[in-house]
This record gives structure tokens, C-alpha cells and sequence, in this order.
């Protein structure tokens, strides 16, 4: 599957960072997926993004497929279909059970009502959630993390991983996909294998969510450097700052259908930057609304898949960041 609006990029010497990661993508996740790959052009960031997902979903404390049915509850309530059969996939492996059987079913059931009440930053069940303290890492993590890569995606990738969208063939496909990935699932992880890939980083106050566990705090750190770093590259001061005041503010409500809502909040920003400040806020807010004509916009000013990988993941992790903080 092709990633949109970026050029195919590949690592070249054998022992750079981005081959260091993918290797360890294959061993453990099972294949180079897109939502990983996305990441190409700013070998940081895919080396970041990977920790936060393994070290969490993958390596983390807690059920695997309970953080499997997290992952899929989050990308549903995101409206990501790509995510939700993804792991629907890496569910039906770890469990057994597809989407629809695990909501159903009394345990996984739970975890999916906490995963989908992450938008509802006064949900009841946010406050006495169905995991273990020593669990909350990793599942706060895997949620957050998918907060993040789900608007990557949206806007990057297309509707599925999936070569058939419904019925039988979708089904069948569904089960040969889970067989695929089976053996790195069931593959035993050891927490903080990937921490070795980039250097330690300070964790930021609004994760401290992240603090228990040190082999999440020390991937989310990373994570969110490498983010940081990226923001300051592609977007300017004013960018950041005006999109970090809404994050500030914002509840986690949907926009208004119209454009309203984020033209005022760019109305002050220079005209360089108002195409910057429009990709910014939909992707943070309604990533779902980027269309080529808003990335065409940024791009024109601020060329190079690197710097639109940057921009994007910056906004991304902003909303996601927001999201974890009444996690």
C-alpha cells in the first residue's frame, strides 16, 4: 500500500538507525506495516513512535489482547477503519476472539468502555478503570499512542490493510492475516529492548502517567523529544504556540462542520503561516478534513517529506498528549 503525499523511502546502510528499527519491527510486530513506515523520512521519529507502541502494546504489563481490543476501541471511536481492522487482526490472534465477540465478551468488554470513553474527559469509568496500577502504563500508553497514530494514518494511509472492505473475502482475509502475524505475537518481549535505539530523554509533566513504568516513561520521553524536535523544525513559534493554547482548552469535543472554528485561531499568524496553521489544527482536531489541497498548501511553502512527517506527528501527538493527560 502506498503512503500518500510522501515520497517511498528505504534506509541504505545497514546499520542506520532506520534499519535498526525495522528490524525489530519485523522480529516483533511481524512485518513492516505503514503506520510504522509512515515514519521513513525522519528516522527519530521511527525510532520513537516504535518504542512508544512496543514498550506499551507489545511489552508492556497487562493482556496483550486486552491492550489489542484498546487499540481497536480508540481507532473506532477515531474513526480510523484502518487501525480497527489492523487490530482486529493482532485480537483475533491474541485472544480468539474478533472486534464484535471481544466487545461482547465480560472482561475485554470493560476494557473496551474505558478505551472508548478516553474522548470523555469526565467519564465515570476513567476514574476507576479495569486494570491493575501496575497495568495503567501500558494501557494509558497504548491509548495514547493510538490517539497519535490514528490521525497519521487518516491522513496518510488508506481505509484498510485489508485487500477486501466486507463480507466472506473480508472475514477470510481477516483469519489469514491474524495466522500471518501469529509467531511475533506470541514472541516473548522483553521491556525496554528498544530504549537502546535513541538516547535518554527527560519525560515531560504531562506524562507522568508514564512514570511507574520506567521502560514507558523512558520510550515516551524519547518519543516525545523526537516529536518536539520535529515541531520546532516545521512549524513556527507562533504555529506551535497557538495550537498548544487550543489543545489547552480543548475537551475533545468535535468541530464545527464549518472552518470557522480554526480560522480565528490563525487569523493572527503571519501569511506564511497560515497554511501551516491549518494543517496544524485539522490534524490535531479533525484530521479527518486534511485533504491534498491543505498538504499541497504546507508543502508549496515548506517542501520535503521530512518536514511534513514532522508537522503532522508535532500536531498528532499534541491532541494525544491532551487526551493522556485526564487518562
Amino acid at each position: 500500500m502506498s503512503i500518500r503525499y510522501i515520497k517511498p523511502h528505504s534506509s541504505s546502510a545497514g546499520d542506520s538507525l532506520s534499519e535498526k528499527v525495522l528490524s525489530q519491527v519485523r522480529k516483533e510486530f511481524g512485518a513492516e506495516v505503514e503506520p510504522f513506515t509512515l515514519h521513513n523520512p525522519v528516522p527519530e521519529l521511527l525510532a520513537s513512535a516504535w518504542m512508544a507502541c512496543r514498550e506499551t502494546l507489545l511489552a508492556g504489563e497487562g493482556a496483550r489482547d486486552a491492550k489489542e481490543l484498546v487499540a481497536a476501541a480508540v481507532s473506532d471511536i477515531n474513526r480510523c477503519p484502518y487501525c480497527v481492522d489492523a487490530h482486529s487482526i493482532m485480537l483475533l490472534e491474541s485472544s480468539g476472539h474478533d472486534y464484535q465477540e471481544a466487545l461482547a465478551d465480560p472482561n475485554l468488554g470493560k476494557i473496551a468502555s474505558w478505551a472508548s470513553a478516553t474522548r470523555t474527559p469526565d467519564s465515570p469509568i476513567l476514574h476507576s478503570p479495569p486494570f491493575l496500577d501496575s497495568e495503567a502504563p501500558a494501557f494509558i500508553g497504548t491509548a495514547v499512542f493510538f490517539h497519535y497514530i490514528n490521525r497519521m494514518v487518516t491522513i496518510l494511509l488508506g481505509e484498510s490493510p485489508l485487500p477486501f472492505s466486507s463480507g466472506l473475502p473480508k472475514k477470510v482475509s481477516l483469519h489469514l492475516a491474524a495466522w500471518f502475524f501469529g509467531g511475533a505475537i506470541r514472541l516473548a518481549k522483553v521491556p525496554g529492548a528498544s530504549l537502546d535505539l535513541l538516547p535518554e530523554a527527560a519525560l515531560p509533566n504531562d506524562l507522568s502517567w508514564a512514570k511507574a513504568s520506567l521502560p514507558i516513561a523512558g520510550a515516551f520521553a524519547r518519543f516525545a523529544k523526537a516529536v518536539e524536535h520535529g515541531g520546532v523544525l516545521s512549524l513556527s513559534e507562533d504555529v506551535r504556540a497557538a495550537v498548544s493554547t487550543s489543545a489547552g482548552d480543548w475537551d475533545c469535543s468535535n468541530p464545527a462542520m464549518n472552518d470557522v472554528w480554526f480560522e480565528n485561531k490563525i487569523a493572527h499568524l503571519q501569511s506564511e503561516d497560515k497554511a501551516a496553521g491549518k494543517l496544524a489544527f485539522l490534524t490535531a482536531f479533525a484530521p479527518y478534513k486534511v485533504d491534498e489541497k491543505c498538504v499541497r498548501a504546507f508543502s508549496e511553502r515548506f517542501p520535503g517529506d521530512d518536514i511534513l512527517i514532522s508537522a503532522l506527528a508535532w500536531s498528532s501527538f499534541t491532541a494525544a498528549r491532551r487526551i493522556g493527560s485526564w487518562l
